[in-house]
């Protein structure tokens, strides 16, 4: 198991490295001046930008500020904020606890309404039942976040009032959000769900079980859901991914602050370190996330436990 483990950490070092450098090139690439930004409302003379560009090291060519991001960043220095001037890493995990209390949010409603839905698809294949499941399924994979974040602040801020709109730092404010998210991701794992589920429910054990005279509902908690959520396990990981890029939308719509908004407002100033902190950060977590999910699959599936020992 630690074998592999170590297989999977040195597995990750080109993914990481791949995504720092598409981030450096892109960000270095489109048009766009951070230093005529800065000096945009002073109307800075063509001297003062020449000058701050020096300071900053922006003439430099792109390979020699390419190799001084790589060692830095080897060495755990970030940079500093080409507007703040405040360190990147310190800026970053000031605002990555918002954000992964965001995804944590979500992924529980993801799961939670997921694995709801599925399950009830699969116990009432083939009727009107089923196909409603399955429609709020696609409704939650087809609709786009801004909008379902936007049709529940009409509802339950302007309409009802039941909940404010914007901000953070209490659950309130904190469920529309989830929900938002969570909505858009549970589609996936409903679907899922509902296949494997179908699948386990003719397996000859459950067969067994029935013959035994089990009641349908603990077969279905202690046989059949079980064995149907293991291959969940591993959709879940790669669903974290798509909550850390749906929280970009999420914390603009909701007004909260996070790692995503802190990437959007990054793009718009061209403040090219904290664009390749915040991405590469959001990488790592991601993939910590993932090495988590294998280990937990491992676990519960002994016949991968089995091969990997």
């Amino acid at each position: 198991m630690l074998q592999s483990i170590g297989k999977r950490l040195l597995a990750s070092i080109p993914v990481l490295w791949g995504v720092t450098t598409l981030v450096f090139l892109a960000t270095h690439i489109l048009p766009g001046d951070p230093v005529e930004l800065m000096l945009a409302e002073s109307g800075g003379s063509a001297e003062s930008i020449a000058y701050l560009r020096d300071q900053l090291s922006l003439d430099d060519p792109l390979y020699v500020q390419y190799g001084r991001f790589l060692l830095n960043t080897l060495r755990g220095d970030l940079g500093r904020s080409i507007f703040t001037n405040r360190p990147v890493l310190q800026t970053i995990l000031e605002q990555l606890p918002s954000t992964i209390e965001l995804a944590l949010a979500a992924m529980l409603v993801a799961i939670t309404l997921g694995t709801g839905l599925g399950t009830l698809a699969a116990l009432n294949h083939n009727s009107w039942l089923d196909n409603a499941c399955m429609a709020i399924a696609v409704a939650g994979v087809s609709v786009p976040i801004f909008w379902s974040g936007l049709l529940l602040i009409l509802l339950f801020a302007s309409t009802l009032h039941w909940l404010p709109a914007t901000g953070q730092g209490s659950l309130k404010q904190l469920f529309m959000p989830a929900v938002v998210l969570g909505f858009a991701s549970s589609g996936t794992i409903a679907r899922l769900v509902r296949s494997s589920l179908l699948e386990v429910l003719y397996k000859e054990y459950i067969t067994t079980a029935r013959a035994k005279g089990l009641s349908e509902r603990l077969i279905l908690i202690r046989h059949a859901l079980k064995n149907a959520l293991i291959p969940v396990i591993t959709v879940v990981g790669l669903q974290f991914g798509f909550l850390l890029g749906g929280a970009v939308v999420t914390e603009t719509v909701f007004s909260r602050q996070g790692i995503g908004r802190l990437i959007v407002d990054a793009i718009l100033w061209k403040d090219f370190p904290l664009v390749q902190g915040g991405v590469l950060l959001a990488a790592v977590t991601y993939t910590l996330v993932n090495l988590l999910v294998d280990i937990s699959y491992a676990f519960a599936d002994p016949r991968i436990r089995h091969d990997e020992l």
